[in-house]
């Protein structure tokens, strides 16, 4: 399915407003309400929008502590690297994990507490997931910006 203009207008505006009503969408892409709706329904079943969610706030919830984890793998078969993904998945605390190219073989997000908090995941999650040789911890000092917003 190919993108019009239009699509990608409706998508910048979803992806950022998420709650909008489907009368003031359509108003601010130049649209009839049912020609939105319509356009809306298919990039939903198209796969280009895959959920609707509520960003919350990280501080308020009590996880103002983002670390980034850096995990090198004792080796690269498939069946370690299915394990290790398996395992990590289940991680509450992790928000994110990607299988990277360079010295590292993953990636990892982790919201906590505070550093307490951290160690608290490191020894009860992170040291006990298959397969990992090395582990390397980077704590975020401030987050500059965030988006989930891509640019279309």
């Amino acid at each position: 399915m190919a993108l019009d203009e239009t699509d990608l207008r409706l998508l910048r505006v979803l992806q950022k407003q998420g709650r909008i009503s489907n009368a003031e969408l359509s108003e601010r892409v130049n649209l009839s309400a049912s020609a939105c709706h319509r356009r809306v329904q298919r990039l939903e079943e198209g796969g280009f929008i895959r959920d609707y969610v509520a960003l919350l706030d990280a501080r308020k919830m009590g996880r103002q502590t983002t670390v980034f984890v850096e995990i090198t793998l004792s080796g690269q078969a498939d069946e370690t690297l299915a394990a290790f993904e398996k395992a990590v998945a289940r991680v509450p605390d992790v928000l994110e994990c990607h299988l990277m190219a360079g010295n590292a073989d993953y990636l990892l997000k982790v919201v906590a507490e505070d550093s307490e908090d951290f160690a608290r995941i490191h020894r009860r999650y992170l040291t006990r997931l298959p397969g990992v040789a090395r582990m390397q911890s980077f704590f975020a000092l401030r987050t500059v910006f965030k988006t989930t917003a891509l640019p279309l």
